[in-house]
């Protein structure tokens, strides 16, 4: 199992991916959400000029798709990337780069495809080097990416502790967020779900796409915060004691993942990279 490591990006972003290619990170995943953080490609470039082997990418590229889009897309990029010409919209397009501008084509970065779903599945079978997904492997992939959220507890920490609140309650309260984008009635089968739903929809209809995304993923708002509960943390993110959390890694291998993009969050990156790695390779 390969352990990688997830980030938002952010110019203070860099230092942890340093410290994570210390820690031996097999990649750092950036989220490409532009109204949330900042530009991806900047960052990983950034971290590129202070790093020597850790893997840089997106997970994932965000842009409203069907999958028959999807599916065109990859098909036209590693033509791109190949060094042909490519129709885009009605036009012949090339990469033109001289040497001292990209490197020399072909370019064989892998791709690895998002996907959760039947359609998703059968584009990243076709067309990936892999597929990404949030909750189990999938054995009929060679490289299969599996998202994680939370955090190792201390030797008898509860998971009910400040700290343990802090560093993966934005884990926690992304469930809420996710699940009220897909249908809102959906979180009132949730613990706190409806009165959170109720605080939510006191804001207008045109704004409240907004609030259901403020620090998505960063940390936790005040109108989420009656939401944490160390409980639930067990229950909807990847923390636990180290053995519990060592057994999930396990569990997930078996199950066909090979690699886990973990995301630490909180005020103490560091120590979130620090213990999982020491986690994930105790023997």
């Amino acid at each position: 199992m390969e352990i990688s490591c997830a980030f938002p990006p952010g110019p203070h972003v860099v230092d942890h991916i340093v410290e994570a290619e210390r820690l031996g990170y097999e990649r750092a995943w950036l989220f490409d959400s532009p109204a949330l953080y900042g530009d991806i490609w900047v960052i990983a470039a950034l971290a590129a000029q202070r790093t020597n082997g850790i893997g840089l990418g997106p997970a994932v590229l965000i842009k409203p798709l069907t999958w028959s889009w999807t599916r065109r897309y990859i098909e036209q990029l590693r033509a791109l990337l190949r060094g042909e010409k490519v129709e885009v919209e009605g036009a012949i397009v090339q990469m033109l780069h001289a040497a001292e501008f990209a490197p020399a084509r072909p370019i064989t970065t892998p791709i690895v495809v998002a996907a959760n779903g039947p359609k998703g599945l059968a584009v990243a079978r076709e067309l990936g080097d892999g597929v990404m997904t949030i909750g189990g492997g999938d054995p009929d992939f060679d490289w299969c990416s599996v998202l994680a959220f939370g955090t190792v507890l201390d030797d008898g920490e509860s998971p009910g502790s400040d700290r343990a609140l802090a560093a993966a309650g934005p884990g926690l309260t992304v469930v809420y967020h996710a699940m009220y984008e897909g249908d809102p009635a959906s979180v009132d089968a949730l613990p706190g779900g409806v009165e959170w739903r109720k605080r939510l929809e006191e804001i207008s209809e045109t704004e409240r796409h907004l609030a259901v995304h403020e620090d998505h993923l960063v940390r936790v708002t005040e109108r989420d915060r009656p939401l944490l509960d160390g409980e639930l943390l067990k229950a909807f993110t990847w923390t636990g004691a180290a053995p519990e959390v060592r057994m999930r890694i396990d569990a997930l291998a078996d199950g066909g993942a090979t690699e886990i993009l973990y995301a630490p969050m909180g005020p103490d990156v560091p120590r979130e990279l620090r213990a999982f790695m020491e986690m994930a390779t105790r023997a």
